[in-house]
């Protein structure tokens, strides 16, 4: 038996702002929110973790593995290195439409070094 890789879970100053990027980003839902954590979904969580969705979601795993939910949780701490991680995005229509659609959301252009390469690089609103 193996496991399936079901959250990602981010550090953040304003969980629900970054929660509101993200969802906007990759047309997820809030699927539980409380004052210490936001977790967003695709739509089919958008009432949360129901008995119900807990079996399919089970069920769905021991297939193919589902997209993971993205939770945010505050810290205390201000970002001072390079995170580790990073994700990547690939958008459903023209790259170009996509950075402008982020940017309108309150994404920004980064420059990690990347050079001159077929992917643009941004930073989320935090």
């Amino acid at each position: 038996m193996t496991s399936r890789f079901s959250e990602l879970v981010l550090d953040c100053h304003d969980p629900k702002l970054v929660a509101g990027f993200w969802c906007a980003v990759l047309g997820y839902k809030i699927i539980e929110e409380s004052d210490e954590v936001v977790e967003i979904g695709p739509e089919d969580m958008r009432d949360g973790w129901t008995p119900e969705l807990i079996a399919k979601w089970k069920e769905r795993m021991r297939g193919a593995p589902p997209a993971p939910t993205i939770v945010f949780v505050p810290v205390p701490e201000n970002k001072t290195v390079k995170n580790r991680a990073h994700i990547d995005v690939s958008p459903l229509g023209s790259q170009e439409e996509e950075v402008e659609r982020l940017l309108k959301l309150g994404a920004s252009r980064a420059d990690v070094g990347q050079g001159d390469v077929g992917w643009v690089v941004m930073r989320d609103p935090e």
